[in-house]
């Protein structure tokens, strides 16, 4: 029995499904996964030694790399004053203020600590300022896994979702609308049926969790008129894509200017933080200046603060994002060109460190065509690039991420591995 077996089972034992995190279990690629020791720049070790080319980064947080060793000098200096003190720090205000700096549509920001926090808060301040109670999402985005979020759509285009995980009422998504991403006439029609209820619409706007979906040209430009045509807030999901798509988020490449926007993952640096934040106006309905209610013993935890500070005074470097959509690109485009070679139909799409890698043709813009993908090969490819010492998310609805210590070095190791695997596919 090999090592990360015997942990597997030991963990099954242990905690449910042997995870704290469904993808991690394997579920949807089958197999068994392997328990990293330890990280640094690309590289995994698991628990036998081996070491694997890592384009998960952890589900996005690590852009410079593992273990970077000025992120963890932070950690442990910040540590060495003391772990969490349910009081305030100066070093609220930095990191604040940082955010602030960076994201334009932000005047002000709460830290939180996760990017369900993030988005949970966001939306109820949605309807707390607004006074209305319907919400609309998207099917394929995630949005962390409070329990009006958990919800797929039903079979007609503005049908009221039914939970999609058990132990959710359906009196807590009553008031949650699904629609297909990309199709912005589902959003006309629902304003069109509701033009007075629709306190919010929160989107991804480069959707990361479905793999990696883009939004159609106009698609966003069209959400932020009809918020504001109808009173309704714009939330941007930028958990995945903040900071890790461009200095601004994708906010600062569309253009487009969302009333609120969630971070997460790339703030803390690898910690667990989140935040949420936005216009004045709106963020004055929070407590304790407005009814808005939203507390958290550990948001804006010293040590989490202390890494991400570091994190993003790191990416203000000068290329810094050109050089990663460069490198992402370069991954890309290597495995388009390895998958032809040998006939394999595949396609790819990338955006600063973000990445999505298909089994067709071209790129997917919806769910139900990243549901059209070749779910099979997928799971051959993933299997035989982990045996080749590659480590890609373990599912095909899942982005993938490069940091900046992928270099060409790696990422020609990573398609040497490819050409021979995607030649016994």
């Amino acid at each position: 029995m090999t090592r990360n077996t015997e942990l597997f089972e030991r963990a099954c034992r242990a905690i449910p499904g042997g995870v704290n995190s469904p993808v991690r279990a394997f579920r949807s690629v089958g197999g068994t996964p392997p328990f990293i020791q330890r990280a640094q720049g690309p590289y995994l070790w698991d628990a036998e030694g081996t070491r694997y080319v890592d384009y998960v980064g952890s589900w996005g947080p690590a852009i410079l790399g593992h273990a970077d060793p000025e992120v963890v000098q932070a950690v442990q200096a910040a540590a060495e004053g003391g772990l969490s003190f349910g009081a305030p720090t100066e070093a609220e205000i930095d990191m604040a203020e940082a955010i602030i700096a960076r994201i334009p549509s932000i005047e002000q920001v709460r830290l939180v600590s996760s990017g369900t926090e993030a988005t949970m808060s966001a939306i109820r301040l949605a309807r707390g300022y607004t006074g209305r109670t319907k919400i609309i999402k998207f099917e394929g985005c995630y949005h962390g896994h409070s329990d009006s979020l958990l919800v797929k759509a039903g079979s007609g285009m503005l049908t009221f979702g039914n939970p999609s995980s058990a132990g959710v009422p359906p009196e807590f998504v009553q008031h949650t609308v699904v629609l297909d991403y990309n199709n912005l006439d589902a959003v006309k029609a629902a304003f069109a049926q509701y033009p007075d209820d629709i306190a919010c619409i929160i989107v991804e706007p480069i959707a990361g969790n479905m793999n990696m979906v883009r939004p159609a040209p106009g698609f966003l430009e069209g959400l932020r008129a009809l918020c504001s045509r109808h009173g309704a807030l714009l939330i941007f999901d930028e958990v995945m894509t903040g900071l890790r798509v461009g200095p601004q988020g994708m906010q600062g490449l569309c253009g487009v200017t969302p009333d609120l926007t969630t971070l997460a993952k790339i703030i803390g640096g690898g910690m667990p933080v989140g935040a949420f934040g936005g216009r004045a106006d709106v963020m004055a309905e929070i407590a304790p200046l407005g009814a808005v209610y939203q507390a958290g013993t550990l948001s804006g935890n010293p040590v989490a603060v202390a890494a991400g500070l570091v994190t993003l005074r790191r990416l203000e470097q000068p290329g810094f994002y050109d050089t990663l959509h460069a490198q992402t690109g370069k991954v890309i485009q290597g495995l388009t060109a390895c998958a032809r070679r040998h006939g394999v139909p595949f396609s790819g799409d990338w955006q600063g460190g973000l990445f999505g890698i298909y089994f067709r043709d071209t790129p997917p813009t919806s769910l139900a065509e990243v549901s059209a993908c070749d779910l099979e090969t997928f799971k051959r490819f993933f299997h035989g690039m982990l045996d080749a010492g590659v480590h890609f998310a373990p599912s095909a609805f899942e982005a993938g991420f490069v940091s900046i210590t992928h270099d060409d070095t790696v990422i020609q190791a990573t398609l040497d591995a490819a050409d021979r695997v995607f030649a016994n596919l």
